[in-house]
């Protein structure tokens, strides 16, 4: 029982309610109540619902959002893990209860602070639920599984899919409507790829006179490869070595910390990877 209420786990789900309650409270005040048009795999029902109206046919919504995202739901969890889609469906169970919960009021009259403040809060609710090591479900699970098998976000290719169903909107609702909606789908992209930096690398400099001892450590806590080169410091005239390593963004603080426990006279010097070429193992989900 233990194994599941690990520290992994509870950071996990802490990261999934706090988003969903943030994402409720972002659509129940800003978007639901300035009218701005859903994207995602919400637009994709919403359209269906309305071809079946002009049609003459009641399709349910939620139906259609369930019939959308259950097979997506289980090829990542055959593809990524099945922890990953198990917290990102609570996540998703977790909003539609406290969209029910907290109440619906406009808060700004303008139309443009509500897309403002609420662009920002529900993509900072989806950066949250990512860095928890989960997500919104819809297509974080097609974003997630890309970024996964390619090692590149592709935040901005989701952006402009949201873009075309808001199009779609703005020809049946309203332009208004669809303009506002772009911009607010705009800052939340924004937010995801200011605040989610899963995919980003960086690069450790590690300079030590116990290189068997940090690479030991290293190895036993992370999948990545480390190159050691030998040398001699110029000041002091000792043999001192360097370990060069890549590691993600979301692995260098813990890194450091088993780095520093192995040799507290480390020094480590950080930079930014712009471009890796080559395998690089991502941290499991």
């Amino acid at each position: 029982m233990n194994k599941y209420f690990n520290k992994k786990n509870l950071i996990t789900l802490a990261s999934v309610v706090g988003s969903a309650a943030l994402m409720a409270f972002a659509m129940n005040i800003f978007m639901n109540e300035a009218s701005l048009l859903p994207a995602g795999f919400m637009g994709v029902a919403k359209i269906v619902n309305m071809i079946g109206a002009q049609c003459g046919v009641n399709i349910e919504t939620s139906l259609v959002l369930i019939c959308i995202n259950l097979p997506v739901a289980l090829f990542c969890a055959k593809k990524i893990s099945k922890r990953f889609v198990f917290f990102s469906l609570i996540q998703v169970f977790l909003l539609s209860c406290f969209m029910k919960v907290i109440p619906t009021y406009l808060l700004f009259d303008q139309m443009i602070l509500n897309v403002i403040f609420g662009g920002c809060i529900y993509g900072f609710s989806i950066a949250l639920a990512l860095r928890g090591g989960a997500s919104t479900g819809g297509t974080d699970f097609i974003a997630l599984y890309v970024s996964n098998k390619t090692g590149k976000e592709i935040w901005t290719e989701v952006f402009i899919f949201n873009c075309v169903l808001l199009v779609i909107f703005g020809y049946l609702f309203g332009w208004d409507k669809a303009g506002y909606s772009i911009i607010f789908q705009y800052i939340s992209t924004r937010m995801v790829t200011t605040f989610h930096n899963r995919y980003k690398r960086e690069m450790m400099q590690i300079f030590t006179k116990n290189p068997d001892k940090v690479v030991e450590e290293y190895l036993k806590h992370f999948r990545h490869g480390i190159t050691v080169l030998n040398g001699t410091g110029g000041y002091t005239g000792e043999d001192t070595a360097m370990l060069l390593s890549v590691t993600s963004s979301y692995e260098l603080a813990e890194a450091i910390e088993v780095i520093k426990k192995a040799d507290p006279n480390v020094i480590i010097n950080v930079t930014k990877t712009s471009q890796f070429i080559g395998k690089f193992n991502q941290p499991i989900l």
